[in-house]
């Protein structure tokens, strides 16, 4: 069975709304150069991020990618 986390699109959201920036100025922030959309489907769990783009936003919230990523570990911003 492939794991799938339950609690990403929560903590993107998260992450965000900590950041304080719009979710086309997340697009700009993470370097991701795509529809404009893409931010609110992460964050709606209707597209699953990539590992880079998740390795964009733990770096962008200054969080270990395992707290994104792990549905047991809280962030920690």
């Amino acid at each position: 069975m492939i794991y799938k986390p339950q609690k990403i699109a929560r903590k993107l959201r998260l992450i965000r709304a900590r950041l304080g920036v719009s979710q086309t100025g997340m697009l700009r922030l993470l370097k991701i150069n795509c529809c404009y959309g893409r931010i609110s489907e992460y964050e709606r769990g209707k597209r699953q991020p990539t590992i880079l783009t998740l390795l964009a936003y733990a770096r962008a919230a200054k969080v270990p990618l395992e707290e994104i990523v792990d549905d047991e570990l809280e962030l920690s911003i």
